[in-house]
């Protein structure tokens, strides 16, 4: 089956060779997890990224099917958690 991936910033440097911009289509077995994409595409492992699939947030046991897109993304800069206004708090 085919899937698109996506890989952003310091993850593009594991795109196939060929690739255009930070997507490429693949080649996978049927019933393929972002996990095993992940090991097949060479990304180290521990390495913590936010996945989503077709835009909805999936983890890395989440079974892939055709025609799927896997967007990975690097873990983000800072580490300080969230405070919303008080006025959103409230929502």
């Amino acid at each position: 089956m085919k899937i698109e991936v996506a890989l952003y910033a310091t993850l593009s440097q594991y795109l196939p060779k060929g690739s255009q911009s930070h997507k490429a289509t693949m080649e996978c077995a049927d019933g393929v997890t972002v996990g095993q994409v992940i090991d097949q595409l060479g990304i180290p492992k521990p390495q913590p990224t936010m996945v989503l699939i077709n835009g909805l947030h999936a983890g890395e046991d989440t079974p892939l099917k055709e025609g799927d897109l896997l967007a990975l993304f690097p873990p983000l800069a800072g580490g300080l958690p969230i405070v919303l206004p008080r006025r959103l708090n409230s929502l």
